[in-house]
């Protein structure tokens, strides 16, 4: 008898990954330009990773458009900013969207990046304690190949480039490889928007091609998953929502589980015993300590 779509979903949410010790991992959510889905895809891919049975925290990074709040639609008076100002705790702002499932709200402004003396972050850093003990944490960064942008990507574990069908896009997404390819050995590429399978391989593999050809150096580019155009999707976001949690047996759920669940495989195996681990060594990284 031929699955359904309900029965592929249920299937992979009950085939849970589970974590035999906890090591946060991180995974950055970036895009090449704007206007490309990044936000949505970050929001949903930490409610799948929430779904399939791991502590998630969305840390919502886009420098100057932080809006993570308003599509969870949950209110955040303070955000990691005035953590760093020493006005409030660190677990005075994480908000519990679920069980779970916790946001960390980012500042509007750039001035987050703006601290890096030493006694401030340690003042920060004792209150991570809060979320020690994420499985992963998604970290939804701003768009484009800006020095911001980077301070991020460079300190978590894996980037995910979100990329759509539209020319700009797919150049930018180049754009963001190569820059990627600086520092990474492996980078993995989400095609969004996209019509099927057929396309998304296509862009997949025309962006493969141009970085093979022009990066001096032997980088493993993936695509870790597509999303096909849906009008699910675009209600969701209109209607500041999760497609995932509203709609969780439809085909963009489906999809973006099959990501969630290839995301939480891959960094399973990829745990790194350090002697400063989880939010600390990652927080350390962006203020270059």
């Amino acid at each position: 008898m031929k699955k359904t779509q309900a029965d592929k979903l249920q299937q992979l949410v009950k085939e849970k990954v589970e974590p035999k010790k906890r090591f946060t991992k991180f995974i950055a959510i970036t895009s090449g330009k704007g206007g490309v889905g990044k936000s949505t895809i970050s929001a949903n891919l930490a409610y799948a990773l929430h779904e399939l049975g791991f502590k998630v925290g969305l840390f919502d990074a886009d420098i100057g458009l932080a809006n993570l709040d308003v599509l969870l639609k949950v209110n955040t008076n303070k955000n990691i900013l005035h953590v760093l100002k020493g006005e409030v705790e660190f677990k005075d702002i994480i908000v519990e969207v679920e069980k779970d499932l916790f946001l960390i709200p980012g500042d509007s402004g750039d001035e987050i990046l703006k601290y890096s003396d030493e006694f401030m972050f340690d003042r920060f850093a004792e209150g991570l304690d809060a979320l020690s003990d994420l499985d992963f944490l998604v970290i939804d960064t701003g768009a484009g190949i800006g020095k911001e942008v980077q301070t991020f990507l460079n300190a978590v574990d894996e980037v995910l480039v979100v990329t759509a069908p539209e020319p700009a896009s797919i150049t930018d997404a180049y754009a963001m490889i190569k820059v990627l390819a600086e520092k990474r050995d492996r980078i993995f590429l989400l095609l969004n928007q996209v019509d099927n399978q057929k396309e998304a391989n296509g862009i997949y593999q025309k962006i493969a091609n141009v970085a093979k050809a022009n990066i001096d150096k032997d980088i493993k580019l993936q695509m870790i998953g597509y999303l096909k155009k849906d009008t699910i999707i675009q209600k969701a976001s209109i209607k500041r929502q999760l497609f995932t949690k509203e709609n969780p047996l439809s085909t963009p759920s489906e999809q973006i589980f099959a990501i969630a669940k290839k995301v939480a495989q891959i960094l399973e195996r990829k745990v790194l015993v350090e002697e400063e681990t989880g939010l600390s060594r990652f927080f350390r990284k962006i203020l270059r300590f």
